[in-house]
Parts: C-alpha cells; structure tokens; sequence
C-alpha cells in the first residue's frame, strides 16, 4: 500500500523519515533557494537583463572578471553575469515545470489507460512507447526543436515528447499489477464503473510513482534544455537561460572561464538537487527501494 493511501500519522512517519535525510534537506534548499532568487530576480538583480553596461568590459573590450560591483563578471557584452543567471533561473525552472509537468500527464494518461484496459488498446499504446523509447532522446529533441520555431514553450513542449515515455513504462507495469488485485475485482463485481475505479483506486497507488519520477524529471528536464540552448535550438537570446548563456560565451573560455563555470554551476546544482530530493522521496515512499542506491 502506497503512503497516499495510508492514515496520517503513517504520512507523517514518511515525512520525519524524509526529514532525517541530510542530502534531501540539501536538495529541498537548493531548490528552494533557486525558487526564489528566480521569483526574486527583478528586485535583487544589480542590473537590468539586457543591460549593456560601459563600465561591464575592460578598456580592450574584454569582459570583466568577478569583483565589485560585477560579483560574478561580466559577458562578452558587457552585461552582468549574475543577474543573467537569476533571470535564467526562471527560464530553467518555467521549462522544468512545464515541460515535465506535460510529460507526466501525457506518460500517465498513456501508461494508465495502456495497464487497466490491455487489450488491442493497451498493445497499441505501448508498441508506440516502445518506437518512441527506440529513438535517443538528445536526437528526437534535436530533431523536434528543428522543426518548430525555437521559444520558452516550444521547447517546453519539445522536451515533453521525449520525456513522458518512461513515466509511461513505468505507471503502465504498475497499473497491470494493481489491476489484477482482489479489491480492484471486488470494485468490478459490485457493479463501480471505470471511472470510479481508475480514480478512486488506481491513481492514488501510483501517486508516490508520479510524485518521484516528478521531481526526478525536473533534473532531466533542467539538463536537456541547457544542452538544446547550447546547441542553439532551444531558448534564444535574449532570453536569458543557463544553457544558452554557455553558448554565447563559449569562445571565451579560456579568456574568461566565469562565463562557462558559473552558469554550469548553477545547472549542475540545480539538477544534483533535484536527483536526491527525487532519490530520497523513492526510498521514503516505496518501501521495496529503501536502502537502495
């Protein structure tokens, strides 16, 4: 039985479990700490986002390096470092959310339908999930970012019709199982419809899965949208975002290492802090995993 469907002082044996976690409670402050330097941005920034400042680049043009009042350096055009990571922030975590929150609506409704109803539909449904897994993800979204004009949501979009596959492999194993146990025939027999079943019996098992393969997929999700900015596919400038912040400074790297680090840093520690938030929510709320790597 999953913690949804447990008695409070069970759900709150799961979050002091949760709470004892000291790479969790790091992961949750990061998050929380990128959450609201992006709500932030536009009151702590030290400068405007496009702002293209004089004083940003040496007498022979060159970016300036880390120092007052340029705490993170400047870019090759004189904008400030930090405050195009803070609004990046809010491009990264708009995509996360968005674009993960897409894909596991779409993997859970695919998987879902596919595990309860089998059938012609079911082998139908998961022979499509199985071309679309056959495909490199890095590729297809290359390919779908190709096609479509590039822009925030676009690439939200992209990034979902890579993603929900595994979320739909894995709810749809789940769902097999729990259709086939007792109470469900109990529910059947009674006379209770598909409706009443898939929503009062089915979805609250497979929150827990829902909710960590979630907070997972922000990761992955924060991780392909720098690689598709970097690769100029994906948000375009001037839009800010971590990833295409690399790409317009990648020819400095060696001059100017801060434009490349800082920015990778902040991707790195966002995606790190999603992995164990995510890492810690499977061992708390799926017993069979605790203990496990």
């Amino acid at each position: 039985m999953s913690d949804a469907a447990l008695p409070e002082p069970r759900r709150r044996t799961a979050l002091g479990r949760l709470a004892r976690r000291p790479l969790a409670l790091l992961g949750l402050l990061i998050i929380l700490a990128t959450v609201l330097a992006a709500i932030a941005a536009p009151w702590i920034a030290p400068f405007g986002r496009d702002e293209q400042l004089f004083e940003g680049l040496t007498l022979e043009g060159a970016p300036m390096p880390p120092g007052a009042p340029f705490y993170l350096g400047t870019d090759l055009l004189g904008r400030d470092l930090l405050t195009r990571i803070l609004y990046g922030a809010r491009t990264s975590l708009v995509i996360g959310v968005v674009a993960n929150g897409m894909a596991l609506l779409l993997g859970t409704l695919v998987g879902v339908t596919a595990g309860y109803f089998r059938g012609w539909l079911g082998s139908i449904l998961m022979r499509f999930t199985d071309l679309m897994m056959a495909f490199p993800a890095l590729l297809l979204a290359i390919c779908l970012a190709a096609i479509f004009t590039p822009s925030l949501w676009i690439v939200a979009l992209v990034i979902a019709l890579v993603n929900w596959v595994q979320v739909a492999r894995v709810l749809y194993t789940e769902t097999t199982s729990l259709a086939e146990r007792d109470f469900i025939a109990a529910e059947r027999a009674i006379g209770a419809g598909h409706g009443r079943i898939l929503w009062l019996h089915i979805l609250p098992h497979l929150v827990p899965t829902i909710i960590v393969w979630g907070t997972l997929g922000i990761s992955t999700t924060v991780l392909l949208e720098a690689t598709l900015s970097f690769l100029g596919i994906g948000v375009q400038p001037p839009e800010p975002s971590w990833g295409n912040i690399i790409f317009e400074n990648q020819t400095y790297f060696q001059a100017a290492p801060w434009l490349v680090f800082f920015p990778g840093m902040a991707i790195l520690l966002l995606a790190l802090a999603f992995n164990l938030l995510g890492d810690a929510l499977r061992d708390v709320l799926d017993p069979t995993q605790r203990g496990r790597s």
